[in-house]
């Protein structure tokens, strides 16, 4: 999983204490910015829309 672009939110102040996002054509994958090499959540992209929708409600 090393080949996937990870990304960073540009509104974390601390950008060693965050979630880092990376995108695939069947999931959008979740990781701990402290523990780059642990465990990952996946999502399927309907997933990771439902999931924005309600945090800018």
């Amino acid at each position: 999983m090393s080949d996937h672009r990870w990304r960073k939110s540009s509104y974390s102040p601390d950008a060693s204490n965050c979630v880092e996002v990376a995108t695939t054509t069947a999931a959008v994958l979740i990781r701990d910015s402290k523990t780059t090499s642990g465990p990952r959540l996946g999502l399927s992209p309907t997933a990771w829309a439902v999931f924005l929708a309600h945090l800018t409600k």
